[in-house]
């Protein structure tokens, strides 16, 4: 015996309406879009203004923390505003063609550019090749994925400081090389320009490597195990299938880590500051970008903020410039 469900048929002429049975519908109710009269389930309690509350308040945070900081970046560059306030001029291009004779800005800039061409392949490569490593179930495993993730839970602060009694003349590699007979006298980590722009490369490297060793692993769970077995039957060694197998079953997570590094890379300051002290290196030839938007326009008393902004602006189109590069490199390996 099966129950018939009979739906109530309305007299011709009435009006419809979502509220008990006499009571008159709602003005507010009259007035708002309401769903669509054939709309069931949770459509027919869904209004057109609740998706606009759920996103309000990222949306503010967005505008707020995002869009507003920018635009008020793009109109200081006009000017020659300074960095406590006061009276402000409009100054047209003028920030943007003292940038082009700007020799410090063209060093600064080359220091950046030169930090993600060698530290963005290395990210890369060095995590994946960490976590292939650490992938396998053997004993005690989880001690070194424990290890090599810990860095990333340090301050860079921290990190900065360890590596200033690690490099120092007097520090733990200069000791260890002398006393093996190595060197004779003291390399200068932390004096050299260029040791200095290289050692903030290795600190990098060596605080990123667990963070990226875990979107690997991630990746790498997607990739089959019946293809690394049949390769190995066919006599492929560890190399050919790591370059033929895992390197294109996670191209995407490696397109990822290198657009990523590649931000990172071009904002870097903390490893700079802490290793070239706060000059960015002699005379701040190691001085990144960031860096060298903090000096010219952050000073309290020479700083100019409409010329910190230009940079700023510099820097944000050199950054935009390597995310569509990387989106287009993705959308090529797609195709």
């Amino acid at each position: 015996m099966t129950a018939q469900i009979t739906k109530p048929v309305s007299a011709p002429g009435a009006e419809h309406t979502d509220s008990a049975p006499g009571a008159k519908p709602s003005r507010l109710r009259a007035l708002l879009p309401g769903p669509a009269a054939d709309a069931n389930g949770a459509a027919m309690y869904r209004r057109w203004w609740l998706p606009w509350l759920w996103t309000a308040p990222a949306l503010a945070c967005a505008v707020i923390f995002g869009v507003f900081p920018f635009l008020n970046t793009l109109l200081l560059s006009f000017t020659d505003a300074k960095p406590l306030g006061g009276a402000s001029g409009f100054v047209g291009l003028d920030n943007y063609t003292r940038m082009l004779d700007d020799s410090d800005f063209w060093l600064a800039t080359r220091n950046s550019v030169l930090y993600a061409l060698i530290v963005v392949p290395l990210m890369v490569l060095l995590p994946l090749m960490l976590a292939v490593l650490v992938e396998k179930n053997l004993p005690g495993i989880g001690f070194f994925r424990s290890a090599f993730y810990t860095p990333v839970l340090a301050s860079s602060v921290v990190v900065g400081l360890s590596w200033q009694w690690l490099l120092a003349d007097d520090g733990l590699v200069n000791t260890w090389l002398e006393k093996a007979h190595l060197i004779r006298d003291a390399i200068p980590f932390l004096s050299d320009p260029w040791l200095i722009l290289l050692s903030a490369m290795g600190l990098t490297l060596w605080k990123g490597l667990g963070w990226y060793m875990i979107f690997y692993l991630a990746a790498l769970g997607n990739v089959p195990k019946e293809l690394h077995e049949a390769a190995a039957m066919d006599g492929a060694g560890a190399i050919r299938r790591f370059w033929h197998i895992t390197m294109p079953g996670v191209r995407h997570a490696m397109m990822l880590v290198g657009t990523l590094t590649g931000i990172g890379s071009l904002r870097v300051f903390t490893e700079i500051y802490m290793l070239g002290s706060s000059t960015g290196g002699p005379g701040g030839a190691d001085r990144t970008l960031p860096f060298y938007i903090r000096d010219v326009g952050l000073d309290p008393i020479t700083g100019n903020a409409g010329y910190g902004s230009a940079v700023s602006v510099a820097l944000f189109l050199l950054t935009l410039g390597l995310t569509l590069l990387a989106q287009r490199l993705t959308k090529e390996d797609k195709a």
